[in-house]
């Protein structure tokens, strides 16, 4: 009978153990690669960086004394039960005092047929609501404008600060999503059609 001999000590590895994390060297950038901003450039950063996000464009509305509105491109969807969409709006700006005391305010969603009207309404100290503006007194007193893709009514249940401005939830009371025609983009500064 013959017998294999056991071996008393294990086997030379044969691949490098893995090192701990913290003896990794550090990964170095590439040496063409910007800088990470610190908190000073950081509102620069998020502009560049938003500048290459596309986004569709929207008009929000509210009345108070006075209609006022503005041109948006952070209107999002937040949810289905109960459906709530949200929007943030500069505390600066010259809707804010509007939008502020509101109970209801106006999301308009505009085609790429639209591009003045997104102009006028992000123009600051134009009258937005005078013409060629087409527009009328909609549910709960909230001006609609006339000729966009799609429009809610929203009752506003939350104003939520966020810096300088306010990011503003509100519930869905009614709508129409049945407009004509192709979306209006906003992206790298300009408002774009969308492409195939």
């Amino acid at each position: 009978m013959t017998t294999t001999p056991t071996p008393t000590s294990a086997p030379e590895r044969t691949t490098p153990r893995p090192r701990p994390d913290d003896a990794r060297p550090a990964a170095r950038p590439p040496a063409d690669a910007a800088p990470a901003a610190g908190p000073a450039g950081a509102p620069a950063l998020l502009r560049s960086v938003f500048r290459r996000h596309a986004s569709g464009v929207a008009v929000v509305t509210a009345a108070g004394e006075y209609p006022a509105g503005f041109t948006a491109t952070s209107v999002s969807s937040v949810a289905a039960e109960p459906p709530l969409v949200s929007f943030g709006v500069g505390t600066g700006s010259s809707s804010w005092p509007v939008v502020a005391g509101a109970e209801y305010v106006g999301i308009h969603i505009l085609g790429e047929h639209q591009q003045e009207l997104a102009a006028t309404f992000a123009r600051s100290g134009a009258d937005r609501f005078a013409a060629p503006t087409g527009w009328r007194s909609g549910p709960e007193g909230v001006p609609l404008l006339d000729g966009v893709l799609a429009w809610l009514v929203c009752r506003v249940v939350a104003r939520v600060p966020a810096g300088d401005h306010r990011i503003v939830i509100a519930e869905v009371v009614t709508g129409d999503p049945a407009g004509d025609g192709r979306p209006l983009l906003y992206h790298q500064g300009r408002f774009n059609a969308l492409r195939d």
